[in-house]
């Protein structure tokens, strides 16, 4: 980034400060954290295993250590990175295969722990400072400064601290929107204005440049599905910018985009493919997930841009915040669109819009929003930082000096809630994003404390991913019982504690009816609940902590 260069000083120094505290926290504590059921179940992709082998080898009513999971878990010798792919087109072929891919090159050279497989989240997430920092060089085209807050609004933003440690595609499927975009703004730019010797003078350059937007379009594809709204994004933008008529950038877009669906035609064709067999099959996906109001799910993930500490929505100051913020993000949307260019205006625009609406308008009908859809507008927050930024940068060089100072204050608050924000994420044992694991640690604090004890669960639902999250938490003096279905487990006396971990009723029933039990619930919250075993009159209510009491109510 040769054009830093022309940056004010203070500037300068700026951006290496923050870009130094970005990139410390995104590699500071990188194990801490709950390694929860969705990453989970990206170990077991990258381990070449289906789900269907893992519940055959350890839900088979043996009992077993937590190190049976590690097989399960990452790179292994009975599988290769062809296993890796086939697990994905057998079972989930709605996730692209490209970030396991890189996963599984990445954990057969570093190991498998949490901090290696989390660790290449963390420096994908590095090559979103050149990226972002090109594609506004390509929009807006006439000061370093645009990209520099842009950087500067990057490396301390709360939201792109949690997937940058995460050991998910998302981090890596922002890298190819960033990409993918400033390829498109380039192969724009380079179109002539006239048909006559420009064209041919140009031409070559602008085939490179088309043809480089075909191959980050694909990768983009091969990434994460979601890139196909923001290809429509693209698409809306190129044609708006043509004011509806098919000109040579038109029809030199749609090829490219041809081109790159093409080239994503092997996977869209097993997709296609398991839709169908499930189909056939009748078989019914059950989920856990809940919902939210569509309203305050938006307001906290749009100052979760900004400013996170891990507020739940129930505490007052969170709507405050996300008042706050809704303040500026509005007032930057508003001053892009009278003081910018259509051509930039409207790029911002379809990148916030576009892909944001196949996840809110479905959920209309159902009074609320998934809670699991937050990285699906991971495009929406880049392009509100995109439009903040603009805001920002333009009144850095306001003329009135007055208002310099107030926009510089205001500059420095974000910065400074940014940098609150990674300091507070940095020291915590879980996150909101961590879904239906994010109380794990305390089930597991639970069980740690005995001497013995035994843990079961069986294959239904999700128990087989929770089960593996809460793996990671417990001590190898704990052991696991899982059964296939609901089959009766087989207990000994031999255990000093038995833990039934999110039973059926039903189930829990026969348990209790089969080996004359009591069963008590020691923790709950809105996923699953944890009961303990234990003969008539040997546990007490009042022996219970009073967070677990509390739950058991519940």
């Amino acid at each position: 980034m040769p054009h830093l260069k022309c940056a004010p000083s203070w500037l300068r120094f700026l951006i290496v400060f923050l870009l130094t505290m970005g990139i410390l926290f995104r590699f500071f504590n990188l194990d801490s954290k709950v390694y929860w059921r969705d990453e989970t179940y990206s170990s077991l992709r990258i381990s070449g295993y289906t789900i269907t082998e893992a519940k055959e080898q350890l839900f088979n009513n043996r009992v077993i250590a937590k190190e049976s999971f590690a097989k399960f878990q990452g790179a292994n010798a009975e599988k290769n990175l062809n296993d890796t792919i086939m697990s994905l087109a057998r079972e989930d072929s709605l996730h692209p295969p490209l970030y396991y891919i890189i996963a599984r090159l990445w954990l057969e050279i570093f190991g498998d722990s949490v901090t290696a497989i989390r660790s290449l989240s963390a420096f994908i997430s590095l090559l979103v400072f050149p990226c972002v920092y090109r594609l506004c060089r390509e929009l807006f085209n006439v000061s370093v400064s645009f990209g520099s807050v842009a950087i500067a609004l990057m490396t301390i933003s709360p939201i792109h601290l949690v997937y940058a440690q995460e050991a998910q595609e998302y981090i890596l499927w922002l890298v190819t929107i960033l990409l993918s975009s400033a390829s498109l703004l380039r192969a724009m730019e380079l179109e002539p204005q006239d048909k006559d010797e420009l064209i041919k003078k140009q031409h070559p350059d602008i085939f490179a440049a088309w043809s480089i937007y075909a191959i980050t379009l694909a990768i983009s594809f091969y990434t994460f599905l979601w890139s196909g709204f923001v290809a429509l994004a693209h698409g809306i933008y190129v044609i708006g910018i043509a004011k509806f008529q098919l000109t040579e950038t038109v029809r030199n877009y749609l090829l490219a985009s041809l081109v790159g669906l093409l080239a994503f035609m092997p996977w869209i064709i097993v997709a296609i493919g398991e839709f169908f067999q499930f189909l056939i099959s009748g078989d019914k996906v059950t989920t856990q997930s809940s919902l939210m109001p569509i309203i305050p799910f938006l307001l906290i993930q749009l100052s979760r841009i900004f400013f996170d500490i891990n507020f739940s929505l129930e505490n007052p100051l969170s709507y405050l915040i996300a008042l706050i913020f809704l303040t500026l993000v509005g007032y930057a949307i508003y001053f892009i669109y009278v003081t910018s260019s259509y051509k930039i205006w409207l790029f911002i625009i379809t990148l916030i819009v576009v892909p944001a609406l196949p996840i809110i308008l479905p959920d209309l009908g159902a009074g609320g929003i998934r809670y699991f859809t937050e990285p699906y507008l991971i495009p929406s927050y880049l392009g509100i930082q995109l439009a903040v930024a603009y805001l920002l940068s333009r009144q850095l060089d306001n003329q009135n000096v007055s208002r310099r100072t107030i926009w510089h204050t205001i500059m420095m608050l974000v910065i400074i809630c940014g940098l609150i924000s990674s300091k507070v994420n940095s020291q915590a044992e879980t996150w909101w994003n961590k879904g239906m694991n994010y109380s794990n640690l305390q089930f597991a604090q639970i069980i740690n404390q005995s001497t013995s004890p035994l843990v079961i669960s069986n294959s239904l639902d999700n128990n087989y991913e929770n089960v593996f999250s809460l793996s990671y938490l417990l001590e190898p003096k704990v052991r696991f019982l899982l059964v296939n279905n609901q089959k009766i487990p087989k207990i000994t006396n031999e255990y000093a504690d038995v833990f039934l971990f999110n039973p059926s009723n039903n189930w829990r029933e026969v348990i209790e009816k089969k080996y004359q039990f009591k069963t008590d619930i020691i923790y709950g919250n809105n996923y699953y609940y944890v009961w303990k075993l234990s003969k008539p009159g040997n546990l007490h209510r009042s022996d219970m902590p009073l967070n677990n009491k509390l739950s058991a109510n519940l």
